[in-house]
């Protein structure tokens, strides 16, 4: 039995989690510490079986290599951590109904409302707010809405395409809504569900790479959810981000982060209105 066909291929050497840190934080933005080598390592086995190779550290000079730039999608959709839930922090969807909502609809009459879910993961945070607009288009004559939903994950990304979340992810979800807008598996035994087809097509997924140096995006938006990604930038990259994101906002328009984000000390365009809520201004 050759080393590349042994059960358990060679750990990640301390030098290979070094380079693989500088790639990731060059190409994602992520800050990768000591104390993640154990989880860099666990992520990265898998795909150094399906190539037969024999070490993670081999598996390190095939990804920089300079043939083998396809490997990077591989590695990207391996090494990042996506964690999400339908109706994640309640707090900002009862904010969005009964305040914001309102709000734009009184500016903005008769115009499609835009937002963005920027890091949406498997797609429960997009579909979340499509949920939530559709609500309240349906009391609203005139009002529409969609959707842009964006990762840098090629593999989440066709997750949240599909659309089938399991019973246990869509439990946030309040009861009258999964009536509405989720179509349950025809055998039983599978207990899953489905978006249903006309909230699906308010909502279009994209891959979008925050360290780009501009984003393929035409539309400006009144709503940006940028939420629980901040935490894995230092605090020049998170600013740089959110300075390009903020350009796809409309004046007046409101961003949402996650509650354990801090935007303190940043040059943004934005002035807080409730925890992890802001809205921008012009300067």
């Amino acid at each position: 039995m050759t080393l590349a066909q042994s059960a358990e291929p060679v750990e990640l050497s301390r030098v290979s989690f070094d380079r693989l840190a500088r790639f990731i934080t060059h190409e994602l933005g992520i800050t990768m510490p000591d104390a993640k080598l154990t989880m860099v390592q666990s992520r990265l086995l898998r795909r150094v079986r399906e190539l037969q190779l024999a070490s993670i550290d081999q598996y390190t000079e095939y990804l920089l290599g300079p043939s083998h730039a396809q490997e990077r999608e591989h590695f990207i959709n391996a090494i990042t951590t996506n964690k999400t839930d339908f109706f994640r922090e309640p707090d900002h969807f009862t904010y969005l109904r009964a305040v914001v909502l309102p709000a734009l609809t009184r500016v903005r009459s008769g115009v499609r409302l835009k937002a963005w879910s920027a890091g949406c993961s498997s797609g429960e945070e997009a579909y979340t707010l499509a949920m939530v607009l559709a609500e309240y288009a349906a009391c609203q004559p005139g009002f529409d809405f969609a959707i842009l939903a964006t990762d840098v994950s090629t593999k989440v990304l066709e997750r949240a395409r599909v659309a089938i979340y399991s019973q246990s992810q869509i439990t946030p979800i309040p009861p009258e809504l999964r009536a509405k807008y989720l179509l349950a598996s025809r055998d039983r035994h599978e207990r899953l569900a489905r978006v249903t087809p006309d909230l699906r097509r308010k909502v279009s997924f994209h891959q979008l790479n925050f360290m780009d140096k501009h984003y393929p995006i035409k539309d400006t938006f009144e709503i940006i959810f940028f939420r629980n990604v901040m935490i894995y930038f230092d605090r020049d990259t998170r600013e740089a981000v959110l300075n390009k994101i903020c350009r796809h906002l409309a004046p007046g328009g409101y961003l949402f982060g996650g509650h354990s984000e801090s935007l303190t000390g940043l040059d943004l365009p934005l002035q807080p209105v409730k925890p992890a809520i802001y809205r921008k201004v012009t300067r």
